[in-house]
């Protein structure tokens, strides 16, 4: 980023670092607040009107923040929902808010590979010719007991990683039809105290911990942005993952209801948290950054303690298992690259 472009974001770099490395300001809606972001719009030269763009877990929160902010930019928003009715009443709201009537409502369960084999089927035959400027892996879950998806895998896992991967892979070609184009993964901070564990991805050894899960399977998520970007980007298509920040959704109140109540006063709106979503989908520094973790509009470190770092070799056989267990082989084009 140019000089005149942190000078634009309101912060010098050298603040911007330390509210980056102290965590509570810099993740808070203090942090937001200071980077002066909000009076800058994320896509100011209209790259993104008339695009489609897929947002998943887009009836509330960050996902429903992402759709209603692409929609006011004037892009066409195709809303990935597992709750037909919670996701009509979502598209209702934001149309209203936004004057747009171009909004498009899809079921799919991400957890599920054959949902997500329906849902990537309807809308290649949907957008066939016209393509995907950029897919939002947006859906998640943090449940309170160790559960499994319609597949057999632990949900956190196939949720996040399995569904989203398999997604990708299957939308690809539209991708590369509108390309340049971009695949965002929406992480989480708490990605940052854990370590992948290659040989229990579904965490089978451990104690069951939600937040711990949670945390695990975001860590695979920022694994998988380099290594998708790494085989996605000779077709033009650049996959990033950002963190939101720490943002007041429904899904943070009754996951996390301590976490809430305590810093309730100072997290982030779902607007907020959304804006570096929008903004990496219509930036041309982010096409030509792929691979990196970024927040509000920076790149960010992926670690933060030497001991979360993985090898080269636990993230070749990383790409090997979630290839099999998303069953890649079986689709159309194989996997990615």
């Amino acid at each position: 980023m140019s000089h005149t472009q942190v000078k634009a974001l309101g912060t010098s770099s050298a603040v911007d670092w330390l509210l980056d490395r102290t965590v509570l300001p810099g993740f808070s809606s203090i942090g937001w607040d200071v980077r002066g972001l909000g009076s800058i719009s994320p896509d100011p030269e209209g790259r993104l009107r008339g695009s489609d763009v897929v947002v998943t877990g887009a009836n509330s929160g960050i996902g429903a923040a992402a759709a209603e902010q692409f929609a006011s930019l004037g892009a066409r928003v195709h809303m990935v929902v597992r709750n037909r009715e919670r996701g009509e009443a979502a598209l209702a709201r934001i149309s209203e808010t936004t004057g747009s009537d171009d909004l498009h409502l899809h079921e799919c369960d991400l957890s599920s590979l054959e949902s997500v084999r329906a849902f990537a089927a309807e809308i290649s035959a949907e957008l066939e010719g016209t393509g995907i400027a950029a897919l939002v892996h947006n859906a998640g879950v943090m449940t309170k007991e160790r559960s499994t998806s319609a597949d057999g895998y632990e949900l956190t896992l196939a949720t996040h990683v399995l569904g989203p991967l398999l997604l990708t892979e299957l939308l690809t070609p539209l991708l590369a039809e509108a390309a340049p184009s971009k695949v965002v993964f929406v992480t989480s901070g708490g990605m940052y105290t854990e370590r992948l564990d290659v040989d229990d991805l579904e965490l089978t050894g451990r104690e069951f911990n939600g937040t711990a899960f949670y945390a695990h399977a975001k860590r695979v998520q920022v694994i998988l942005t380099e290594l998708l970007d790494a085989r996605l980007e000779p077709l033009g298509i650049t996959v990033h993952a950002m963190h939101p920040g720490w943002v007041d959704t429904p899904g943070v109140v009754d996951a996390l209801p301590r976490f809430h109540s305590t810093l309730g006063r100072i997290l982030r709106t779902p607007a907020q948290g959304a804006d570096t979503i929008v903004w990496l989908a219509a930036s041309t520094e982010a096409a030509e950054d792929g691979g990196k973790l970024w927040m509000d509009r920076r790149v960010r470190p992926a670690h933060r303690v030497p001991w979360t770092h993985e090898s080269a070799v636990d993230r070749a056989r990383l790409w090997a298992k979630l290839g099999e267990m998303a069953g890649l082989e079986r689709s159309r084009n194989g996997p990615p690259g």
